[in-house]
């Protein structure tokens, strides 16, 4: 079987590449016409990618999902239809491709200049996100790199209906559908057999939880760019607007509780008026929010639960966050420093030389000032779609969107000269 699965897989690669090969040949015009086609494939075939998904979801909920991961899995009406317009996003953005970076002359008279070009062919695992399949084929497309998608088996069918209409919607446009290709076989072994197509795939992304992150960055032999888990932090400093810190953490924490930017974990200065602890309990009473903290937090809130190491280290998903009472804005630096999987982390102060000593001390991909960790994603920030959160250094950090999916080359042009 393996023998058999890696051969389709070498043909998939193969494919890609030759698709990668046209695909960089085509200008923005022709790029965005693709686009346009995909959204309406997308459209004409959203009644039979939602009948699809709700298979999906009730396979999900027989095998114990999560309301978090539920939440990821699920399409309906209003989720494809976003889907769709985010297509009209994408295509309004500037192409990233043939960019000149700069351009000077040498002593030798030689003209040196560095050009933005496609990565070549993107592979990207991911779990139960079957939006994914849409805005990594969209991306990729815009950014003239071929893409091979491998998601999870509890959105295999959303995944195929979505890839279908895809691949429909680049035909129908007149080009190439293999420029978007989906394997179905959703083994264990397909995971591990397209982290070994060197040669074939130029980069790899994995985008799910972190034992996928973990595994693919331990294990693949192709370049990989690691997106990160999100235990992301929220500290409330002692000058804290609490209405305010109130309303991010309400935010950052439940709108949408299995994602990535979601709060984790709650840091608290002790110097906090009594009165952010009386809202506070409102919130998690509300919500039935899990809570678990140090024991100072337990003589602040009722019903918490005390945190160990493995806690503050947790990305819960779930109506739960971890909690720690800190006596110093050091102390709350060291805390997230220790525990941040350095995906996104917030303060709440009015103190200026706080805010700008948390933005420079804290590592993390996205630092924030009196703002919700929630909009750590490429749409908010105006990239119109993410691959994922890169939390590594290199080659991209924090969201991927068009301009993390290029490469660069330099170009030269002389006129007769030889080196000496």
């Amino acid at each position: 079987m393996e023998q058999s699965l890696r051969k389709n897989l070498i043909e998939m690669g193969e494919k890609s590449k030759e698709a990668s090969r046209e695909l960089s040949k085509l200008n923005t015009l022709e790029k965005n016409n693709i686009l346009k086609s995909i959204k309406k494939s997308l459209l004409e075939n959203k009644e039979n990618i939602i009948e699809e998904n709700k298979i999906d979801i009730k396979s999900g909920k027989e095998l114990g999902l999560s309301e978090g991961l539920l939440d990821r899995l699920l399409l309906d009406d209003s989720r494809v239809l976003s889907m769709a317009n985010s297509v009209d996003d994408l295509i309004d953005l500037e192409d990233p491709i043939g960019e000149i970076a700069s351009m000077k002359t040498l002593e030798n008279g030689l003209i040196l200049g560095k050009k933005s070009v496609p990565i070549g062919v993107i592979a990207i695992i991911y779990e139960a996100r079957p939006n994914v399949t849409l805005d990594a084929a969209i991306l990729a497309i815009k950014s003239s790199n071929a893409l091979i998608l491998r998601g999870g088996k509890e959105a295999i069918r959303s995944n195929i209906a979505i890839a279908k209409a895809i691949r429909s919607g680049i035909k129908n446009a007149g080009y190439n559908e293999n420029i978007v290709s989906l394997i179905e076989d959703t083994s264990r072994e397909s995971s591990n057999e397209l982290m070994k197509l060197r040669g074939y795939v130029d980069l790899l992304i994995p985008r799910g939880s972190k034992s996928l992150i973990d595994a693919v960055v331990e294990n693949a032999k192709v370049p990989t760019l690691e997106t990160g888990v999100g235990n992301c932090h929220v500290y409330v400093d002692e000058s804290a607007k609490i209405n305010m810190a109130i309303d991010i953490i309400e935010n950052a924490k439940t709108q949408r509780i299995g994602v990535c930017n979601a709060m984790e974990s709650l840091v608290v200065h002790e110097n906090i008026k009594d009165e952010f602890y009386q809202s506070l309990q409102k919130l998690i009473d509300k919500y039935n929010i899990n809570v678990y903290g140090c024991e100072k937090s337990n003589k602040k809130l009722k019903n918490i639960k005390l945190a160990t190491k493995e806690d503050y280290g947790t990305e819960f998903l779930d109506y739960a966050f971890s909690m720690k009472i800190v006596s110093s804005l050091d102390e709350a630096i060291d805390h997230i420093y220790k525990y941040s999987t350095h995906h996104s982390d917030v303060i709440i102060t009015e103190n200026y030389d706080n805010a700008m000593r948390f933005l420079n001390e804290v590592d993390s991909a996205c630092v924030y000032v009196n703002a919700s960790s929630r909009f750590t994603d490429g749409s908010e920030f105006g990239f119109g779609a993410e691959m994922g959160i890169s939390t590594q250094k290199l080659h991209a950090r924090g969201p991927v969107g068009l301009k993390e999916l290029t490469s660069s080359k330099y170009i030269i042009f002389g006129n007769g000269q030889v080196r000496k």
